[in-house]
């Protein structure tokens, strides 16, 4: 087994003892950083700087010579899988990311290629192990990918969006065609997060970041099944220890007691359910990771203090809880809100963690 001299994160997934909650930060790599913005400009260009193994490893590694986390996430973007498939990405200016092919037709969908991980997403694995290596044990390394539900919105409406026009008409429209670019999508992620864990990704995290947008039966079926196809294909032990995933789909507190069914280890929960209410809704099957509303870090430190106070309360006694954001951070935190964040993590979260004298 690989030595691990803070293995916080892993064990409180497993809802195993720990001295105090773990915590590290949803897109803690990233634009709320001079250091990331550096980099940035040395890359030339968002995609530039992802393809790069070197500098998505120094950008993975620069939030943790600033601040006390309990873990390392993978830089590099959920958009990754879906341009290995050649659709094509960009970022336009003031837009995010672009696709120039986007697929809304069931022609389109039957032509996408699988991508070939080695070929044409070597540059993430290559990333993965330099970035284990440069750990050198210190905490454990999380490996990434979009949710196929999310990957697909982007896909097929050829961006971001606000109202999923294309692909929910396509879900009305012709569901058996959206299913098919999902089960596409779905074994593309599978081979992904296999290769991540395979090059040293210690704990997988699947982002469904607009799963939220679909009505309560629509998400049953395009979002949380294809979710738990992925998590059955995962290879969930290396190195002789678990390898721990995470689902979080922003906006679906209220299909929690479901989602906990979906063999995940833990679930990310955002700030609109509180975390009492999550845990006795899960019933113990799964850990917890949140929530703090990000929109906190721009207060002052008291109010910082006292809100993470609140989320750690709301969990209440014993393992299980990974403090994190309830999204990801803002790119503009000031970073000394963020230091003042996970240091009250630090040291408020042991009384939570008392073994039971009784």
């Amino acid at each position: 087994m690989t030595s691990l001299d803070n293995d916080l994160l892993l064990r409180a997934l497993l809802r195993e003892p720990v001295e105090r909650t773990p915590v590290w930060i949803m897109r803690q790599a990233g634009r709320y950083l001079p250091e990331y913005r550096a980099a940035r400009a040395q890359a030339g260009s968002f995609m530039d700087l992802c393809r790069n193994p070197e500098l998505a490893c120094e950008v993975t590694m620069q939030p943790l010579r600033r601040f006390k986390l309990d873990a390392a996430i993978l830089f590099s973007d959920i958009l990754t899988v879906p341009d290995a498939m050649g659709l094509g990405l960009y970022f336009e200016q003031g837009e995010g990311p672009r696709f120039e092919r986007p697929v809304r037709d069931r022609a389109a969908i039957e032509a996408l290629p699988a991508p070939d991980i080695a070929r044409d997403l070597g540059y993430v694995t290559d990333a993965v192990s330099l970035i284990r290596s440069r750990l050198e044990g210190q905490v454990p390394l999380i490996g990434f990918s979009g949710s196929p539900w999310t990957l697909a919105t982007y896909m097929v409406e050829g961006g971001s969006s606000k109202d999923f026009r294309h692909i929910k008409g396509m879900a009305y429209r012709d569901p058996d065609t959206l299913e098919l670019l999902l089960s596409k999508i779905t074994s593309a992620v599978i081979d992904y997060l296999n290769a991540q864990s395979a090059a040293g990704a210690q704990a997988l995290m699947i982002f469904d970041t607009w799963g939220g947008a679909l009505a309560h039966d629509a998400y049953q079926r395009f979002s949380l099944a294809f979710a738990k196809q992925v998590i059955a294909g995962l290879e969930r032990n290396r190195e002789g220890r678990r390898v721990p995933v995470v689902f979080f789909t922003k906006g679906g507190g209220i299909w929690l007691d479901k989602i906990a069914d979906c063999g995940a280890d833990g679930l990310g929960v955002d700030w609109t359910i509180p975390l009492n209410e999550a845990r006795e809704r899960t019933q113990g099957r799964v850990a917890l990771q949140g929530n703090l509303d990000p929109n906190v870090l721009y207060a002052e430190p008291k109010v910082i203090e006292k809100e993470v106070a609140r989320v750690l309360a709301e969990y209440g006694n014993g393992s299980g809880h990974v403090f994190n954001l309830g999204h990801g951070i803002h790119p503009q935190i000031p970073p000394e809100h963020v230091e003042v964040m996970v240091n009250a993590v630090h040291n408020l979260s042991p009384q939570w963690h008392v073994p039971d004298q009784r």
